[in-house]
C-alpha cells in the first residue's frame, strides 16, 4: 500500500540528512565495504577488530545504515554488502568512497560558514578553514589525491558522451586548461589520433598529472605548468575547460576566458564543459552543486550568464551542445 509522507516528516528527514552523510563518511573512512568485500559477511566483533572501531558503537552505525539499504544484517548478526554498500568499495566502478571521504571531512566543516556565504556572497570555505579550497588541497597532498579521485568518480561518466557528441577532429591542437588528472585529454586523443594534446595546470597538479598519464599509457601529450590567471599555452585550436569556470567568480572567469582568447589560433574555439542551469523549479543536481560552488567562491551558470562572461572576455557564445541530460559544451569563438 502506497503511503504519503507528511510535509513535516519529509522536512525532518532532510534536516537530519547531515547525520546520514557523516555516517556514510565514517563507514568509508573505516573501509567497511572493502573489508566485507575481501572477507565475506562479517559480524561486528570481526569488523571492529579489523577496522579498529568500538564493537557496540560500530554495530549501532551499521544498524542505522542497514535500515536505509546500506549494508544488510542477517539473522546471525553478520553484515553483507548491498548494491549501495558496493559503491563504498575502493575498486567499484561506481565508487563514491572518495566523494564521501572528501565531502565528509573538510567540506563538511566548511558548511558551518554557509550562512556567511549566503549573507555576504563570499567563500565560506576560506572563512572556515583559513585557506582557499585550492590552497588547502595543495597544502594537504593526501586530501589533494582524494579530491582528484572524487572528481574522476563524479565526472568520469561524462567523458565518453562528451567526445561522442562533440567533434574534436576539426582541431589540430587541443589545450586542456586545468586538465587535472588527464582523463579528458586522454579520451579526446584516443578518439581523434590526429589531434595533438596539451594539458595545462598548476605546477603541483602537473606533477600528479605526469604520473597519471604514465599509468594510462598516454605519451602523445605535452604538459605545461602555470596559472591561467596569467596566461595559457599559445597556438591551440581549441581550449577546453571541464568544470573549471564554475570554481571562480565572474571576474576571475572573464580573465581565464580572455587569456584563452588571446592565446588561441585564428578561428579557434573556447569550449566550456559545464552544466547550464535551466529556468524553473524542476529538480537539477547542479542547482545543489551550485551551493558548494558558492561556498568556495564560484557558481554554476545559466545560458544568459555564460553569454555575459563570454562577451566581456571578447568572445561570442556560438552554440550550447548537450552531452548528457545535465551537461553541455558551451562553445565560443
Amino acid at each position: 500500500m502506497e503511503t504519503t509522507q507528511s510535509p513535516k516528516f519529509a522536512m525532518t528527514q532532510m534536516i537530519l540528512g547531515y547525520v546520514t552523510a557523516k555516517a556514510v563518511h565514517v563507514a568509508a573512512k573505516l573501509g567497511l565495504a572493502d573489508l566485507i568485500a575481501a572477507q565475506g559477511p562479517m559480524d561486528c566483533a570481526a569488523l571492529a577488530k579489523r577496522s579498529g572501531a568500538h564493537k557496540e558503537s560500530l554495530y549501532r552505525l551499521l544498524r542505522a545504515l542497514a535500515s536505509i539499504g546500506i549494508f544488510n544484517e542477517d539473522q546471525d548478526g553478520k553484515f553483507s554488502l548491498t548494491p549501495m554498500a558496493e559503491c563504498l568499495r575502493e575498486d567499484s566502478p561506481d565508487s563514491v568512497k572518495a566523494i564521501s571521504l572528501s565531502t565528509g571531512n573538510v567540506f563538511y566543516k566548511a558548511y558551518n560558514e554557509f550562512l556567511y556565504s549566503v549573507k555576504t556572497g563570499e567563500a565560506g570555505f576560506q572563512k572556515a578553514v583559513g585557506l582557499t579550497v585550492f590552497e588547502y588541497l595543495t597544502k594537504d597532498a593526501e586530501e589533494g589525491k582524494i579530491f582528484d579521485r572524487m572528481m574522476t568518480d563524479i565526472h568520469g561518466d561524462e567523458t565518453e558522451p562528451m567526445v561522442k557528441n562533440y567533434d574534436f577532429s576539426a582541431f589540430k591542437k587541443v589545450v586542456d586548461v586545468g586538465g587535472g588528472n588527464g582523463s579528458v585529454i586522454r579520451a579526446i586523443l584516443s578518439k581523434n589520433p590526429g589531434v595533438k594534446g596539451v594539458i595545462f595546470d598548476l605546477p603541483v597538479v602537473i606533477n600528479r598529472t605526469k604520473e597519471n598519464l604514465t599509468q594510462m599509457g598516454v605519451n602523445n601529450c605535452e604538459l605545461a605548468a602555470g596559472s591561467f590567471f596569467e596566461s595559457v599555452p599559445a597556438g591551440g585550436d581549441a581550449y577546453i575547460m571541464r568544470h573549471i569556470l564554475h570554481d571562480w567568480t565572474d571576474e576571475e572567469s572573464i580573465t581565464i576566458l580572455a587569456n584563452c582568447k588571446k592565446a588561441m589560433n585564428a578561428g579557434g574555439k573556447v569550449l566550456v564543459v559545464e552544466a547550464v542551469i535551466p529556468k524553473g523549479n524542476d529538480p537539477n543536481p547542479f542547482k545543489w552543486l551550485d551551493l558548494s560552488m558558492l561556498m568556495i567562491g564560484g557558481k554554476e551558470r545559466t545560458k544568459d550568464q555564460f553569454e555575459l562572461i563570454f562577451s566581456k572576455a571578447g568572445l561570442k557564445l556560438t552554440r550550447v551542445i548537450p552531452v548528457t541530460p545535465d551537461l553541455c559544451v558551451v562553445e565560443g569563438e
